[in-house]
């Protein structure tokens, strides 16, 4: 487990397996995302280590279905009473009521997929609140849910107009200093145009579900990144 400093009010926790992302208020600590299943005790031992407490926790936000996001939701939220929250297209899969659609995979892909760990299966976690395109969530002044469908039906980002920062789920990436569309996706086409959606918003702080954080020129690394990568 690694702790990264984004902002004063963001931290980075990296987990064994999967990334969650850390965001203080004056009311209280919201998750994004949580890891595999077993990521648990190491989340709440990063928040310690940052000065924080766990029973601060009062929302979880789950950026899409995939077990390693949602792997510890639902011990966390058992735990300290904490709010889950995604979009309503994803909810079903995140309870375990419907299964996942699979990603369409390219040859370079199919490689990527098979050196894959395995990942343990999440529990059941319950979803407190649906979102959809434009709700807005009490986070850093405001935080504008963006529906971004194509790497999942129900994958959501979260842009906070106020600090500049936005949350990009598993639509982007940053890996090794190159910022690009995420993989893995169950329709191509319409995560790339989700990705262009991404690139046209005005933030300075990007983090992603895989990769570093963007710290500073968050939306020129999106635009570059887009312009190599344009739609069909």
């Amino acid at each position: 487990m690694e702790i990264t400093r984004v902002r004063n009010e963001l931290h980075m926790i990296t987990l064994e397996f999967g990334t969650a992302y850390l965001w203080r208020d004056a009311h209280g600590l919201t998750l994004v995302d949580t890891g595999i299943a077993g990521s648990a005790k190491g989340i709440e031992e990063a928040i310690r280590t940052i000065g924080l407490e766990p029973a601060a926790l009062r929302r979880i936000v789950l950026t899409h279905h995939h077990e390693d996001h949602t792997g510890s939701a639902a011990e966390l939220a058992l735990r300290w009473s904490a709010e889950v929250v995604a979009h309503r297209l994803d909810a079903p899969v995140i309870r375990r009521e419907q299964p996942p659609v699979p990603p369409v995979l390219s040859p370079f892909e199919q490689e990527l997929w098979a050196g894959l760990p395995p990942v343990p299966p999440a529990e059941p976690c319950p979803v407190h609140r649906e979102v959809e395109e434009g709700d807005v969530l009490d986070i850093g002044g405001g935080a504008v849910v963006v529906h971004v469908p194509g790497h999942t039906d129900g994958s959501i980002a979260l842009h906070l107009p106020g600090p500049g920062v936005l949350f990009t789920g598993d639509l982007a990436a940053n890996v090794q200093g190159r910022t690009m569309p995420g993989v893995f996706n169950t329709d191509p086409a319409l995560a790339l145009a989700s990705f262009h959606r991404l690139a046209a918003l005005p933030v300075e702080t990007v983090v992603f579900g895989h990769g570093d954080p963007i710290p500073d020129g968050g939306s020129a690394a999106l635009r570059a990144a887009a312009q190599q990568h344009p739609q069909a």
